[in-house]
């Protein structure tokens, strides 16, 4: 793995931008892109980044959103987790009458260390059926160790641990915002992960960790819950490849120019200057998931890349809107590697002519 003197200097004076769950679940989000592996992996502070080259993002629930989901997972946990644990009963067939519950974070002067300790001693010690609320999870994100704050892990009675991911957006008619589930599903995955390997540390068999997670949201317009099982298995595999990536990303740091550097005390232009020099692979969902997204959009405007990833793929080889234009048109010449998709967009413009003449 590249070294750290060579990570600090190329994200200069600042420190390290530490990562958390939603950040290592953003990661899935674009895994060819150069640009931010090795953002990542030097942890740069990717929106100051932003806001210091002139092309700032807004990332974040809103306060309304933030104080909702507050009290819906307060409201979920009172009285010992009463409501939660009824749900769980029905959701994952939680059957013992007594269910233990600890809250980790009820002390509010426990040191980091000291919560990740005790939810260690919780998980090495577990027996019969429990709720760790609070519990303190690390992994390594590119020779960073991250904490992680799952809302909460189930111990189950047969053994198997359940990951509860709490959200506040609302499940109507039995339908939630695809994305928005799709984001859960990535992030409930991170805990997965990380408790899997503190599951192997301690000499367990990390498969006691059930890649079924369970989702805890809002019915409909109310705050009554209803409570769904996500199968986490493709996130996991998608985010192990993610971060062996990053763990691997020292080949591309080394091929980068000795000048390149994301210093933010560096004026603008040099910034911009570096950014160039990494290859980035923008597509339009990474407005939801990375903070220099509305750079990477200007910078590719006029290119294919800026009308999805299923028409980038299906243009392989034709990088720019223009070209697509010519080659349909019939008036570009096309290189061998663009000849098949060429002779596609020349037979769609005829079909689409001769549509709009009937």
């Amino acid at each position: 793995m590249t070294g750290g003197a060579e990570l600090a200097r190329l994200r200069g004076a600042v420190p390290a931008k530490r990562h958390n769950a939603r950040t290592i679940a953003a990661l899935t989000g674009n895994p060819g892109c150069t640009r931010r592996a090795v953002l990542d992996a030097a942890g740069v502070d990717k929106p100051r980044l932003a806001q210091r080259i002139g092309f700032p993002s807004s990332f974040g629930q809103s306060r309304f959103a933030l104080a909702r989901g507050n009290g819906f997972e307060a409201m979920l946990k009172a009285d010992g987790c009463a409501l939660l644990l009824a749900l769980l009963r029905d959701t994952v067939g939680l059957e013992a009458p007594d269910v233990g519950y600890d809250d980790l974070g009820s002390d509010a002067d426990d040191t980091l260390a000291a919560r990740q300790a005790r939810t260690r001693e919780l998980l090495a010690g577990a027996a019969g059926a429990a709720l760790i609320d609070h519990p303190l999870l690390t992994l390594d994100v590119a020779g960073q160790q991250v904490f992680l704050e799952p809302d909460l892990i189930a111990l189950q009675v047969r053994g198997r641990l359940h990951v509860v991911e709490i959200k506040s957006f609302a499940v109507v008619d039995g339908q939630a915002d695809g994305a928005k589930v799709s984001g859960a599903a990535v992030q409930a995955a991170v805990y997965v992960l990380a408790l899997r390997r503190l599951l192997a540390e301690l000499g367990h068999d990390e498969t006691l960790v059930s890649h079924d997670v369970v989702l805890v949201c809002p019915e409909n317009f109310s705050l009554r819950p209803t409570a769904v099982v996500l199968d986490v298995r493709k996130q996991l595999a998608t985010l192990r490849r993610q971060l062996t990536r990053l763990a691997s990303v020292s080949g591309l740091i080394a091929a980068l120019p000795p000048s390149v550097r994301f210093d933010l005390a560096l004026p603008p232009a040099e910034l911009i200057a570096a950014l160039d020099q990494v290859a980035a692979r923008y597509a339009p969902e990474c407005l939801s998931t990375c903070e220099l997204s509305v750079f990477c959009r200007h910078e590719s405007a006029g290119t294919t890349a800026t009308l999805g990833r299923p028409v980038r793929d299906a243009l392989g080889g034709i990088e720019t809107i223009d070209e697509v234009l010519a080659f349909a048109a019939g008036t570009g010449e096309p290189a061998a590697e663009q000849a098949e998709a060429a002779a596609l967009l020349r037979t769609a413009a005829r079909l689409r002519a001769e549509a709009l003449t009937r």
